[in-house]
């Protein structure tokens, strides 16, 4: 009965998971090997990205490129080629379209390793391909083999466009053949407006009682609108009215109209040459004495007579015979005593009072339509200070026609457009200069 009890107790033991049993001091069957205890994954070391001189400003403009230098640490052991990725993390998309890759194509850079000879390397949207995450931009450089430590320079050049992009901690990472991230960091980026370019900023004419034409070119500063004048030439004296047909801009770039003292109008073609901005005249015609104001309106011409009617001369695109016959437009304009352009924003007209009124252009690309303005409205009064007022493109960086004005003691004041509704000169000025009365003919 003993030996039936002890295999009872046995096998109950058994079925219960007791494992085995020691009877009578002895065990049943042999203990198990104890099973040891996991060792923990060991971690991958990860080396450093470290920007050299600190934070960099990124002028979005004509400044030119600046340079972004990265120092990598790598740790030991990592071998074979490695590449490193720079993402810009953009979050404050703007408005008309901008995506990453329509702001990556606008983005130039070189990329150096190891002071290593510049090549162009090319940032890229992600959108739309295997990448995750929507918009991101980002910029890889070449692979190189892996060393204790690596330089990066890579030159940034934005254009005007992206100065909304702002401050950024864009992530640098670099990987090993498989995938691995094997250094990180940041680089800070802080992108501010830069001076625009020079087909994007105007400039001023101004002859001298000898005769000479002096060009100033702006700056995009509106503390110091005007650079230094540069000489265009001399007899410039043999003109009665000399009017852009287009604005003049910084680069060279824009066409005049310029009557002498029998009548006979002349055109100057824009080079796109700062140094020398008007090729040689072509002659129009005779018979322009018969006009008291010209003013240019994107390359058409608008005249008044000395009845106060105003006549529309569409542009044709040839410089030899650079207009359509006359349109009537209508008649009353000798209610005015300056008539200006501004631009492509339209024209500015002077009343006797000295009010200012500004007409907003009419689009008149492939139409009939010979009415080049729309109807007036009210910029202000106390305008009759002025012994000049000339509209121009931009003088300062927020892509609005400007105006200057000459006042009778021989100050130059610039007012900057106004964006809204109607670009039109704003009500505050700035002093640009004295000694303007140097000038007999501003434009």
């Amino acid at each position: 009965m003993a030996r039936v009890r002890k295999a009872v107790v046995i096998a109950t033991a058994l079925v219960a998971g007791l494992g085995p049993v020691a009877l009578g001091g002895a065990s049943a069957f042999a203990a198990p090997a104890p099973v040891p205890a996991t060792a923990p994954a060991a971690v991958a070391e990860v080396g450093t990205v470290e920007q050299e001189g600190g934070r960099l400003t990124v002028p979005a403009g004509e400044e030119g490129p600046v340079t972004l230098r990265l120092k990598v640490s790598l740790p030991a052991g990592v071998t074979g080629p490695v590449k490193a990725r720079v993402e810009l993390p953009i979050t404050n998309w703007q408005p008309g379209g901008w995506t990453d890759h329509r702001t990556a194509a606008q983005i130039d850079s070189t990329c150096a390793i190891d002071g290593g000879v510049p090549a162009r390397c090319n940032w890229v949207g992600t959108s739309f391909t295997d990448e995750p995450g929507p918009y991101r931009v980002l910029l890889d450089l070449p692979a190189t083999e892996a060393a204790t430590t690596l330089t990066y320079a890579v030159t940034i050049d934005l254009p005007e466009t992206l100065g909304w992009i702002g401050s950024l901690d864009a992530p640098v990472t670099l990987k090993d053949a498989a995938g691995t991230v094997v250094a990180e960091g940041k680089a800070g980026l802080d992108v501010v407006p830069g001076r625009p370019a020079s087909w994007n900023r105007g400039a001023v004419h101004a002859r001298d009682k000898a005769g000479v034409l002096w060009r100033y070119e702006g700056t995009a500063d509106p503390a110091r609108p005007l650079a230094e004048p540069k000489r265009v030439g001399g007899g410039w004296d043999v003109y009665s009215a000399v009017v852009p047909v287009d604005t003049t801009r910084a680069s060279g770039h824009g066409d005049l109209v310029a009557r002498d003292k029998a009548g006979v109008l002349w055109y100057y073609k824009g080079t796109g040459d700062p140094a020398a901005p008007f090729a040689p005249r072509v002659r129009v015609g005779t018979g322009w004495n018969a006009y008291t104001a010209l003013v240019g309106r994107s390359g058409d011409l608008v005249a008044r007579d000395g009845a106060g009617v105003l006549w529309f001369y569409r542009a044709t695109g040839k410089v030899t015979a650079p207009f359509a016959p006359p349109v009537r437009v209508g008649g009353g304009w000798n209610a005015y005593d300056r008539l200006t352009s501004l631009g492509l924003d339209g024209a500015l007209a002077r009343d006797t009072d000295g009010v200012l009124w500004k007409y907003d252009p009419r689009p008149l690309a492939g139409s009939s339509d010979n009415q080049p303005y729309y109807p007036r409205f009210r910029v202000g009064g106390g305008w009759n200070v002025y012994t000049a007022v000339v509209g121009t493109t931009d003088l300062g960086r927020d892509r609005t026609s400007d105006l200057v004005a000459r006042d009778k003691e021989g100050k130059l004041w610039l007012y900057q457009g106004v964006a809204g509704e109607n670009v039109a000169p704003g009500p505050a000025r700035t002093l640009v200069g004295n000694g303007w009365n140097a000038y007999d003919l501003l434009f």
